[in-house]
C-alpha cells in the first residue's frame, strides 16, 4: 500500500476523536466522516508502521446508524463529529469510551467498573448556553464568523450552530454587519494584526438574559456605540463588553474585561439556585444536563448532613453551593481569582453560609488549612469533590487526596483518559473504584462528562 491509493474498508469503531477506524491487511486505518458499519471508498493521505490515514470519498453501503444530520456543514465544522450517527449510537460510543480509558489506562477489571445508565437528552441540539465564535476573513476578504474545520484554524462561515441558542444567528449578523460599515478588522493570526479575535456569547436558559463580549487585540473598540445601538435591540441582551487579548497564542479570553453597556454579568439558574455568570466565569454549558450531573455528584457523595466537604477546582461555586444544602460545612478551591469572588457573590445571593471559599493552588491551600488552623482535626473532610480541567489534577494534588484521606472521593471528569490515570493513582494509595456515571453533556461530539465516586478502603 502506498499514499494516495484508493482502498475498500468496513468501519468497525470510531477513535477518540471521532474518526472511523477500518482495518485493511492488519493495518488500522483512520477516516473522518466515517461511522460504524460504513462500508466505505476511501484514499489513503498518510501511511505509519502499523496505521494510516485515509479521506472518505464515498460511501458504499451505509452503516444502519446513519441519521441525517441537521446541521449541513456538520462536515466541514470542526465542532460536531457525532451529528450523522444516530443519538442511542452516540451514548453507547461514550460509554464505550469511558470504560475503554478505565481498563486501557487505568488498569481496572472489567468486573471492577460498575457503569450505571448513560444520562442522554430528549433531543441533542440548541442546547448550549456559550459560544464563541472566531472572526476572521470569508473568500472575499470579508468579516466572517463560525467555527474552525477539523484539525485547522481555518474558519468555516457559519450562520447559524444548531447546537446554541437562536440568538446566536442575530447576535454574529449584526456584529459583522457593524465590522463591515465601519472598517473595523478581524484578526489575523498569522501576522497578529487586525482587532476582532472572538465573540463570545453566553445566555440564561432561565432568565432569558444574553451576554457578548468582544476579544479584541487592542485597547479600545472603535464606534463602540453603534455596535451598542444594534445589539441592546436583542430581546434579553444584559450585558456588552470587550476583553483585551494582546497574546500571541491559541488562548480565547484576555484577562481583562471592561463591561461597555448594561451589568458586569448575567444571571441563570440551576435548579432552584442562582448564579452570577461573568465573561470569564467557567460555567457548565449545558443547563439540563449541568442538574442531571451535579444531582448525580450530590448521590455520590452520600451527605447526610454532618460532613465536611472540599470542592477542589470550584470555579464559581455552583457545585459547592449544591454540596452546602446537604453538608454541614463546604470550603472551595480555585485559583481564578475572579471566580472566587463570583463565588461568594454567589454564596451570598443564595443565602448559603457554610460555605468559604479560597484562592490559590489546591494541593498547597488544603494542607496548610489543616496544618495551620485545624490542630483539633474537627474539620477533617469526609468527602473530596475535584472538577478539574481537561488535563486533570496534578499528581501533587493527588498526593494531598492522599495524605488527607477523605472517606469519599467524587471526581466529576470531561477527559476519560486522564480520569483513568489519576484513578489508577488514588486506587493504588487505598481507594476503590464504586460507581461511574455519562452524563451527555456535549451532545453531538466525541466529548464526554462522567462523575466517579472512589471509597477509602478499611483493613
Amino acid at each position: 500500500m502506498n499514499k494516495n491509493d484508493s482502498i475498500e474498508l468496513l468501519i468497525e469503531d470510531i477513535s477518540a476523536d471521532g474518526s472511523g477506524v477500518g482495518k485493511l491487511d492488519g493495518m488500522a486505518f483512520f477516516v473522518k466522516d466515517a461511522l460504524t458499519g460504513d462500508l466505505v471508498s476511501a484514499k489513503i493521505t498518510k501511511l505509519k508502521k502499523n496505521y494510516g490515514y485515509a479521506r472518505l470519498m464515498e460511501i458504499l453501503q451505509p452503516s444502519p446508524h446513519r441519521v441525517e444530520p441537521e446541521c449541513a456543514l456538520h462536515r466541514q465544522c470542526g465542532g460536531c463529529q457525532l451529528q450523522a450517527l444516530s443519538y442511542d449510537k452516540q451514548l453507547e460510543y461514550k460509554v464505550r469510551k469511558v470504560r475503554g480509558a478505565l481498563e486501557r489506562i487505568g488498569g481496572f477489571a472489567p468486573e471492577e467498573i460498575v457503569m450505571e445508565p448513560v444520562a442522554g437528552m430528549t433531543r441533542g441540539y440548541r442546547y448550549r448556553n456559550k459560544a464563541q465564535f472566531p472572526v476572521g476573513t470569508d473568500k472575499n476578504g470579508c468579516p466572517a464568523a463560525g467555527f474552525y474545520a477539523a484539525r485547522t484554524h481555518s474558519i468555516v462561515p457559519v450562520d447559524d450552530c444548531f447546537l446554541g441558542v437562536e440568538q446566536n444567528r442575530e447576535i454574529m449578523e449584526k456584529t459583522l454587519a457593524w465590522m463591515r460599515q465601519y472598517g473595523i478588522e478581524p484578526y489575523d493570526e498569522k501576522t497578529g494584526r487586525g482587532l476582532v479575535r472572538h465573540v463570545l456569547i453566553r445566555a440564561g436558559f432561565r432568565t432569558g438574559q444574553l451576554m457578548v463580549c468582544i476579544v479584541i487585540n487592542g485597547n479600545k473598540l472603535p464606534q463602540a456605540e453603534a455596535l451598542i445601538k444594534q445589539l441592546e435591540q436583542i430581546k434579553g441582551m444584559q450585558s456588552i463588553s470587550i476583553s483585551i487579548n494582546r497574546q500571541r497564542n491559541n488562548v480565547i479570553m484576555g484577562d481583562e474585561v471592561r463591561t461597555l453597556w448594561g451589568t458586569d454579568y448575567i444571571e441563570d439558574f440551576i435548579r432552584d439556585m442562582k448564579f452570577q455568570i461573568s465573561p470569564l466565569s467557567f460555567y457548565q454549558v449545558n443547563p439540563a444536563q449541568t442538574e442531571v450531573l451535579y444531582d448525580t455528584v450530590l448521590e455520590y457523595a452520600g451527605l447526610n448532613g454532618d460532613e465536611v466537604v472540599w470542592d477542589l477546582y470550584c470555579g464559581i461555586g455552583t457545585i459547592s453551593l449544591f454540596l452546602a444544602r446537604k453538608a454541614r460545612q463546604v470550603y472551595g478551591v480555585e485559583i481564578v481569582p475572579g471566580a472566587v469572588e463570583d463565588a461568594r457573590k454567589n454564596a451570598q445571593a443564595n443565602q448559603i453560609r457554610n460555605a468559604e471559599f479560597f484562592m490559590g493552588d489546591a494541593e498547597e491551600v488544603l494542607p496548610q488549612f489543616y496544618e495551620q488552623e485545624q490542630p483539633d482535626n474537627s474539620q477533617h473532610p469526609q468527602v473530596i469533590v475535584v472538577d478539574p480541567p481537561r488535563k486533570g489534577c496534578r499528581e501533587s494534588l493527588l498526593e494531598t487526596i492522599v495524605r488527607v484521606r477523605p472517606e469519599r472521593v467524587v471526581y466529576v471528569s470531561c477527559d476519560p483518559a486522564t480520569l483513568a490515570r489519576d484513578l489508577k493513582y488514588l486506587c493504588g494509595q487505598g481507594y476503590e473504584l464504586k460507581r461511574v456515571k455519562v452524563v451527555d453533556v456535549f451532545c453531538q461530539t466525541v466529548h464526554t462528562e462522567s462523575v466517579v465516586w472512589i471509597q477509602r478502603k478499611h483493613i
